[in-house]
């Protein structure tokens, strides 16, 4: 009986030490939890404090918003570099404790809250530093140029209402038109005027997507004519008339380049297969086309060719490609030429009644390619002495303003005389000289007088 009780007595104290044990072991992972989840907060609060002053001197320095992934790099080095000492493994995060499973999942918490943290304080800096400085800064354009305006620095130049189309170019959307028409510019006051129209012709094509802008200035600096026109894009401006591009399955040459004459062979014959549908037979290569390489993707070559020609051409059948050693001719040169510059060709009507007919070719300010005679006998780059008669089309190349100011021209005695192709040699005429000397192998005209 004694015996039962002390085994008794026994399991109690056992028991009590148990939960003794229990409870204390609870109190210090209460302890242990609270302490890492302090620690957490902590490296959180510090990664938000760091993205947030890194979003406040971005937006000062630049006016723009600090990308995410930046502030974010910038707000979790400082806790890597903490996490990253015996002190912040042992003394920050877990005290004594040197289970490398805890450590691990503490690290990982602690970057990810500090990596949350950091977008919030970005998210929280960003806004404070827009507010603050747009208290600060003037709050539209207008204010800016009140400021340059009363000390005299700027000069305001107003588009005007009625905005033209350029002769050669293809028309602007009527809604950029409608954007252009009355809408004020401000440059520099010391600005030359041909400086001021460079300016502005470059802010017309760069902010509003213009291929091309003709602008005159007036004497006080005012617009007195603005025409705008489009460049054309694509592959389709390029193509001669009665020609078109198709793309080819092919073999092109590795060494292949656009403008180089090809060659296209391929089966003619077809047949149906077995399943009803047509199928290429085996029968010899013959060729088909030749064109002119334009681009290759792969074993996808885009070939311009006649257009009678392009009917022989199957979608799903394969072709070869032979390169011919032709030279490009020159007149994918004159279109690249043209595309590259801001000249285009137009053509112009000679009447009986205006300022053209009588005129020689060489007192014109521009070149003229083509002269369509009224007989119908074409002229391919005429002489500088042949005049112009009633009725003959010329086909001319040169700047737009200087194509308008030859439509508007009025005959003067001057234009009668055959001195007049050297006292109209201004700028346009020397291109014309260059013009003459790139498209054609013949010497230029002699007859024109010194």
């Amino acid at each position: 009986m004694i015996g039962f009780a002390v085994d008794l007595l026994g399991v109690q104290l056992q028991l009590q030490l148990v939960v003794e044990l229990q409870s204390q072991l609870e109190s210090l992972l209460s302890e242990a939890v609270l302490d890492v989840l302090v620690r957490i907060l902590r490296f959180s609060l510090l990664a938000a404090g760091t993205a947030a002053v890194a979003a406040i001197v971005f937006r000062w320095y630049s006016a723009e918003e600090i990308p995410d992934g930046v502030a974010i790099l910038l707000a979790v080095s400082p806790v890597a570099l903490l996490l990253n000492t015996q002190s912040a493994l042992q003394d920050e995060i877990l005290g004594r404790s040197v289970l490398e499973i805890e450590t691990a999942a503490v690290t990982i918490g602690a970057f990810v809250a500090s990596a949350i943290a950091a977008d919030a304080g970005r998210r929280t800096g960003d806004y404070l530093a827009r507010e603050v400085f747009s208290t600060t800064a003037p709050q539209t354009i207008d204010d800016v140029g009140q400021l340059l305006r009363s000390a005299g620095r700027v000069v305001s130049i107003e588009l005007p209402e009625e905005i033209e189309d350029v002769d050669g170019y293809d028309p602007v959307d009527e809604t950029t038109k409608a954007e252009l028409a009355g809408e004020t510019f401000r440059f520099p006051r010391r600005l030359p005027a041909d400086q001021l129209r460079d300016r502005l012709i470059d802010r017309l094509e760069r902010d509003h997507g213009i291929g091309y802008a003709e602008v005159e200035l007036g004497p006080d600096k005012t617009v007195e004519y603005l025409a705008v026109g489009s460049r054309p894009a694509g592959i389709g401006p390029t193509l001669a008339p009665g020609t078109v591009a198709v793309a080819i399955r092919s073999d092109p040459a590795p060494d292949a380049s656009p403008g180089d004459t090809v060659r296209i062979w391929g089966r003619d014959g077809r047949t149906d297969g077995d399943d009803g549908d047509d199928a290429t037979t085996g029968g010899p290569m013959k060729r088909l086309a030749e064109g002119e390489l334009r681009a290759t993707a792969g074993d996808v070559a885009t070939v311009a060719v006649d257009a009678d020609d392009a009917a022989a051409l199957e979608p799903d059948a394969d072709y070869r490609l032979v390169t011919r050693p032709d030279t490009p001719g020159t007149e994918r040169e004159l279109v690249s030429l043209l595309r590259a510059a801001n000249d285009t060709v137009t053509t112009l009507a000679v009447d009986a009644d205006s300022g053209l007919a009588g005129r020689t070719v060489g007192s014109l300010p521009v070149l003229v390619v083509a002269l369509e005679r009224v007989d119908g006998n074409p002229v391919a780059l005429p002489a500088a002495d042949v005049r112009l008669e009633a009725g003959d089309t010329a086909y001319v190349l040169g700047r737009p303003d200087a194509l308008r100011r030859i439509a508007e021209t009025e005959r003067t005695d001057g234009g009668d005389s055959e001195g007049d192709g050297d006292d109209d040699r201004d700028g346009q005429g020397r291109a014309r000289d260059r013009y003459r000397d790139q498209t054609t192998e013949r010497p230029r005209d002699s007859t024109q007088s010194d």
